[in-house]
């Protein structure tokens, strides 16, 4: 009996790539709901533009003030009501902060004051220009298929929405004078998530100091753009550490053992579904999921300032330098 269970192990671990492989193969969902997402940020875009209508809000702006200066003319004015803003009020072809504000952008005293809380959840499917959308829209399809089409559209589906919300309340906490929109936060999630899951299958990968370095390059740089003016970089972290701690609880893989069992023999020992770490990871990352999102949300509806318990975090959403200044106090 002894032998037997060698030799099914020695088949188990030369197997063990090919049999994620496997398992990868007979569970090749077909990715239909991160197209639905992207669809869905298409069509609040042109939802956007539509209720800008630049024409007509610069002309209403210029009866008022009596301003015709060129430099307040519409953006690729052949498009009509679609046309963007001038691109001194947005730089990102996009339509104006108002109209971002009357669509549901994240607007911190209209969260805390006029307890409009459901602007945490209606700022993830804006966008602030074209730029801003394509950017975000192709980096969803490279991303977010691939993990549907590996782990379904119910976790990934989740990690998106809940990476998004969390984006929102860490927002929330530091961006208190100007609106924002969380759209990134949600993309960050997926970030986080891939990131988590290397680590959680971490025996299960080949090449894996080149595929971990790789991604982090990758999220590093991501970061590093958020430093810049503008940027709702709050967003951006606040939606990569959920999905992180997403891809711990929803993301682990079992063991291939585990996945063998109706071919093992009789008698012969079958494997816990998951390794230890595995467990541990899962338990430590809801832990802080459930405190992090209970204690951000009671601090946001208090009214809580992040700055003044943590100065230093302003950095974090931008470095001023002698081509620009932060304002964000």
């Amino acid at each position: 009996m002894r032998r037997q269970e060698e030799d099914i192990e020695k088949r188990n671990v030369s197997s063990a790539e090919r049999g994620y492989a496997i398992e990868n193969r007979d569970k090749n969902w077909i990715s239909w709901l991160i197209p639905v997402f992207v669809a869905a940020n298409v069509a609040m875009f042109v939802v956007e533009m539509s209720s800008n209508n630049c024409p007509k809000h610069i002309k209403n702006r210029g009866s008022r003030f009596g301003d015709n200066n060129n430099n307040n003319k519409c953006v690729a004015r052949f498009l009509g009501r679609f046309s963007f803003q001038p691109l001194r009020e947005n730089p990102l072809f996009g339509p104006s902060s108002s109209t971002l504000d009357r669509l549901g952008a994240l607007n911190w005293s209209k969260v805390v004051h006029h307890h409009q809380g459901w602007r945490l959840i209606s700022c993830m499917w804006l966008h602030a220009g074209v730029i801003h959308l394509v950017i975000n829209m192709l980096s969803l399809v490279f991303i977010g298929i691939r993990l549907e089409q590996h782990f379904g559209f119910l976790r990934i589906g989740l990690i998106y929405l809940i990476s998004g919300f969390g984006g929102s309340v860490l927002s929330s906490l530091f961006i208190q004078h100007r609106i924002s929109v969380g759209a990134s936060g949600a993309l960050f999630g997926l970030l986080g998530a891939m990131l988590s899951e290397l680590i959680t299958n971490w025996s299960i990968y080949s090449n894996k100091v080149a595929a971990l370095l790789t991604l982090l390059v990758i999220v590093v740089i991501n970061l590093a753009i958020g430093i810049l003016p503008r940027v709702n970089n709050f967003a951006h972290i606040g939606g990569f550490l959920t999905g992180f701690l997403l891809g711990f609880v929803l993301l682990p893989r079992p063991q291939f053992g585990w996945l063998e069992r109706h071919n093992l023999p009789a008698g012969v020992r079958v494997r816990s579904k998951y390794k230890a770490y595995q467990y541990v990871l899962w338990l430590v990352s809801l832990v802080l999921l459930v405190a992090g999102f209970s204690v951000g949300l009671a601090m946001v509806f208090r009214g809580v300032n992040g700055y003044k318990h943590c100065r230093w975090c302003r950095y974090l959403s931008c470095v001023p330098t002698s081509r620009w200044k932060c304002n964000e106090h």
